[in-house]
């Protein structure tokens, strides 16, 4: 590797104090490296040449550098964990230089995440499509007290409803916020997508697990009393609103991501010493 991007929360990375560090480091290897700024203009879903995009900040900005550098070329992520929990995370700073050093000796592997898409059909005849590593996430907004969607699956209904929400979710996401929502975890590399429903009013709460062929389809129908219902789909942080009459396809995306792995410890060691931290 001779190209890094150094994709840096400045929230998290205060004063700059680690990327400085880290660039320095990587410059006196002979390496070429760039600096982007989470959030800065001009950065979102560019395409770049560089081999590797090292990632300083928590899960959130990993979820965000891979939306921002998605394009058809598929460059690996390095997470640095300067939040939490960091289960996408892979570098703890202490150690740093030395995942560097081992990356640079070609000491590494690549793990190959699925992701989804989500189009989104408005009554108005609109479409707009997005796409998500983690998860997509249809809830309710404003006033309303619960929300009313139908679900189908391969063009059939599969159930009709009345929850805070529904979510999406990839295996990468299923530590997320379907964890929160008492769905299932799964190990990171597999290939299916999982369905949870937020808080549903029924006495049987279930996530469905499905095959990553499988087409899904989320309806905004009207609410009570024919009332017009309002709800929000969220795509790894990018939102997009919804009210009664549209719909989301969501299927398996033809694009990936491709997380650098250097430890020897699998998933559930990972999830064992995260799960053991709080």
């Amino acid at each position: 590797m001779k190209y890094f991007c150094i994709y840096t929360n400045s929230h998290k990375d205060k004063n700059f104090e680690m990327t400085r560090r880290l660039r320095a480091f990587l410059e006196e290897e002979g390496i070429r490296c760039d600096v982007k700024i989470m959030g800065e203009e001009g950065t979102e879903q560019k395409e770049t040449t560089a081999d590797c995009i090292l990632v300083l900040g928590g899960d959130g900005t990993m979820l965000k550098a891979a939306r921002e550098f998605g394009g058809r070329k598929r460059v690996p992520l390095l997470g640095v964990n300067l939040g939490n929990l960091g289960y996408l995370t892979e570098v703890e700073p202490e150690s740093a230089e030395a995942a560097l050093t081992q990356l640079l000796h070609g000491e590494y592997e690549l793990e190959s995440r699925m992701m989804i898409s989500g189009t989104v059909y408005k009554e108005s005849g609109e479409r707009r499509e997005e796409w998500a590593l983690n998860d997509i996430v249809i809830s309710k907004s404003g006033s309303q007290q619960v929300l009313r969607f139908h679900l189908y699956v391969n063009r059939r209904l599969l159930y009709k409803y009345l929850a805070d929400g529904i979510i999406v979710t990839t295996p990468t996401g299923s530590t997320g916020y379907n964890l929160s929502a008492g769905g299932p975890i799964v190990e990171p590399s597999a290939r299916l997508i999982v369905v949870t429903p937020v808080c549903p009013h029924t006495m049987n709460q279930r996530s469905i697990v499905l095959s990553p062929q499988d087409e899904v389809v989320i309806e905004i129908p009207a609410g009570t009393e024919g009332q017009t219902q309002t709800a929000a789909v969220n795509f790894d942080g990018c939102s997009v609103e919804l009210k009664t009459g549209d719909a989301v396809r969501i299927v398996q995306s033809d694009r990936t991501t491709d997380f650098i792995k250097l430890g020897r410890a699998g998933f559930l060691e990972v999830l064992h010493k995260k799960m053991s931290e709080n």
